[in-house]
């Protein structure tokens, strides 16, 4: 079969058998977008990778542990031949075009009746590309595709209904919004920006998009929640689509409900997209790991916007003091000594602390410290928010490391 004869074509294979013989890394690679199809997968195979195993234990797959036999290819819409015996796959392979059945020949694809093309998913599109049996080629032409349909440069004329999108920009680097935050910010009619949300992404919308700027500054002036609130639905009701860019997550102390139900409460369709939240993003990327086996069985986020002495604190102190794991603390600078006192109540002084100031940016500052020199320390080295602190053992996991920053 030559390269140049193939007909591009989709298969409903929603409930219909789809025999997979072989069970190695080519299936393995296989399965997961035959299972998203509704296919009944069936695999024959002595033995099966943990990821097929997985697959098969979670009811996605049926697994007949053997080798392939005669009759094995009754009642299937599509073959898969994807063992390590070229004699068994010529087997397959004939058997199927014997019963009229299409089969792909993985380790010699001109010898099957179809080829699996190189497939890539971008709202609601599929996107499959053959190259002739270059494999290689049809690989970075679907990556390419794919790229300029999710950055925005090469236009699908999907026209984006009226509604709102809270969408998470991640800690800061642009590069870590989310695939979906950022094709959504592509296709905005309005922006409402956050003070913490990448900013470099502002400057890739075009001329027509408004940018409405929400930003909250610590201590300083702030727009109001009302006031945000109000223009996401009255720009969504006049018939535009509203990107709310946050950073780090909409649902981690970043008031992405209040916003969610203040449009419902208007009629006014949400979207919510999660983002990669600082509490964890910019401690990894300071070398330190929320958790880790062994050293810490549990995580705590903290906002430190109040006191722990302050009657609108709704965090018990004295039981995270008691703890032994991992403390995140966000928007805790300005109270980092109230902090580290409430839990040195239950902890040691020298439990390790790290704090990162603008995280995940060009301007990362990362300060290693203890509970008992955490306020000293900050005002030190002149630490001022967007900072993360991190109290905990993890803390102090990478010191020595070679690539301890």
């Amino acid at each position: 079969m030559h390269g140049e004869q193939h007909y591009l074509v989709g298969l409903d294979l929603t409930g219909r058998r789809v025999v997979v013989v072989g069970g190695g890394t080519v299936a393995q690679r296989r399965l997961p977008r035959l299972v998203a199809a509704g296919a009944r997968v069936e695999v024959i195979s002595p033995e099966v990778t943990p990821a097929v195993q997985g697959l098969v234990d979670g009811g996605e797959a049926v697994w007949t542990a053997r080798e392939y036999a005669d009759g094995d290819l009754d009642g299937a819409w599509y073959v898969l031949a994807c063992t390590s015996s070229p004699e068994v796959n010529a087997r397959v392979t004939a058997d199927a075009e014997e019963r009229r059945v299409f089969c792909v020949r993985a380790d010699v694809a001109v010898k099957g009746t179809a080829v699996t093309p190189a497939v890539g998913t971008h709202d609601g599109l599929l996107v499959g590309v053959l190259a002739g049996g270059q494999h290689r080629r049809s690989a970075a032409v679907r990556d390419g595709l794919l790229s300029a349909l999710r950055d925005g440069s090469l236009a699908d004329h999907h026209d984006q209904p009226a509604g709102v999108a809270l969408v998470g920009g991640g800690p800061g680097d642009p590069d870590l919004i989310t695939v979906r935050g950022r094709r959504l910010l592509a296709r905005a009619d309005v922006v409402v920006a956050d003070r913490l949300a990448p900013r470099e992404l502002l400057d890739e919308l075009p001329p027509h998009v408004e940018v409405v700027d929400a930003a909250k500054i610590p201590y300083g002036r702030a727009a109001t929640q009302d006031f945000i609130n109000t223009t996401l639905v009255d720009h969504a009701k006049a018939g535009r689509f509203v990107v709310r860019l946050k950073g780090g997550d909409p649902y981690v102390f970043g008031r992405g409900f209040e916003e969610l139900i203040a449009c419902a409460e208007a009629g006014v369709p949400v979207t919510v997209v999660p983002g990669v939240t600082s509490a964890f993003g910019v401690p990894a990327l300071a070398d330190v790991p929320v958790t880790h086996r062994g050293v810490a069985h549990e995580v705590v986020v903290v906002s430190g916007h109040v006191a722990p002495d302050d009657e609108r604190s709704l965090v018990d102190w004295s039981a995270l003091a008691r703890l032994s794991g991992t403390v995140v603390i966000l928007m805790g600078v300005e109270r980092a000594a109230a902090f580290a006192d409430a839990l040195m109540t239950g902890r040691p002084g020298d439990t390790p602390v790290s704090v990162i100031q603008e995280g995940s940016t060009r301007t990362q500052k990362v300060v290693r410290s203890t509970l008992a020199s955490l306020a000293a320390d900050i005002a030190e080295h002149g630490i001022r928010p967007p900072a993360i602190i991190v109290a905990g053992p993890v803390a102090a996991l990478a010191d020595g490391l070679p690539f301890h920053s």
